[in-house]
């Protein structure tokens, strides 16, 4: 899908007007249009207000992922030394047998997540 039709899709997911878009990025609604119909593509700067704007990272928003998490998310502080980007990165990094056990050990802690429910 092109950037165009993946933004309008995503606005229509949100329930948003054109004119709600071009507001908040201080653009008129013919800018939001053209941006959709892929007459135009949005700067970097602007890109990061989409992206703000629909709480969803510039990566999500380019079709470079599935993982709609923003910056904040992935800033957000677990303990005092660790965020969920280090949780992430940590896992990435992770050899095939640390993997599985990881795996094994996440299935345990959400079946006695279950337990605790119900």
């Amino acid at each position: 899908m092109e950037f165009g039709e993946f933004l309008a899709a995503l606005r229509k997911e949100r329930g948003l007007l054109q004119k709600e878009v071009a507001n908040y990025l201080n653009v008129t609604v013919a800018t939001v249009s053209n941006y959709e119909k892929g007459v135009h593509t949005p700067d970097l700067n602007t890109l990061i207000k989409l992206a703000d704007f629909f709480n969803v990272s510039t990566d999500y928003l380019l079709q470079r992922t599935s993982y709609k998490a923003d910056m904040n998310t992935l800033n957000r502080t677990l303990t005092a030394d660790y965020r969920v980007s280090d949780l992430l990165n940590t896992i990435l990094e992770m050899d095939q047998h640390s993997m599985e056990a990881l795996l094994d050990y996440y299935e345990l802690l959400m079946l006695r997540n279950a337990a605790r429910h119900h």
